[in-house]
């Protein structure tokens, strides 16, 4: 019974990169899909969640099963031996990719992160920045070096998105595929219809 409850686990961090949007998605797909969600919210996501979306760290503690303070280092998802999915951070920030990266963890957001690598669990990172330096690129090769995935939230235009929510949803659905969650948003490249022979 532990076993199976691990796999219907997932940690989500937000952090205070522009893209609040993409955590609260996240969320509302989790819910959707009956995953159990821990979450943790960085002191930056309180402001970007309030300046783009007018919300509050406690409006998105009811869409998760357990909220932690992001500075409780003794929290369950702290260790390793609380099981889970994996972890996504969205969106994730330069400053936490890069705590992430050295291992010199100063937050419950990026102990998790830490502590996801460890276990060899999946760890995916929306990175929201641009344009990026050397040390930028330098530390993304590091993290996928030690097995993080990095996934910046890119517009689809193949899915034909209308509206900004529609491209939001696309972004959070593709990231989801990654643990292995089939979100009922995400539009399916289904291949082009193409008239005449191949031409060489």
């Amino acid at each position: 019974m532990a076993e199976k409850a691990a796999t219907k686990r997932l940690v989500v961090g937000i952090s205070g990169a522009s893209g609040a949007a993409y955590g609260v998605r996240a969320l509302d797909a989790l819910n959707e899909l009956g995953i159990e969600i821990h979450l943790v919210i960085s002191r930056a996501a309180a402001l970007t969640l309030s300046s783009e979306l007018g919300l509050t760290p406690a409006d998105l503690a009811v869409r998760a099963t357990e909220t932690y303070r992001v500075q409780d280092i003794g929290a369950a998802i702290a260790s390793g031996s609380f099981r889970t999915m994996g972890m996504l951070v969205a969106p994730c920030s330069v400053r936490t990719m890069s705590e992430i990266a050295t291992g010199v963890t100063s937050s419950l957001l990026t102990r998790a992160a830490d502590v996801t690598l460890k276990e060899r669990r999946p760890l995916v990172l929306m990175v929201r920045e641009t344009p990026l330096h050397l040390g930028h690129l330098r530390t993304m090769t590091a993290l996928a070096e030690m097995g993080a995935t990095i996934a910046p939230p890119l517009p689809a235009l193949y899915a034909g998105p209308r509206t900004v929510e529609e491209m939001v949803d696309q972004s959070v659905g593709r990231v989801l595929d990654l643990f292995g969650l089939d979100w009922e948003r995400t539009r399916r490249w289904s291949g082009l219809a193409v008239d005449g022979a191949d031409e060489a």
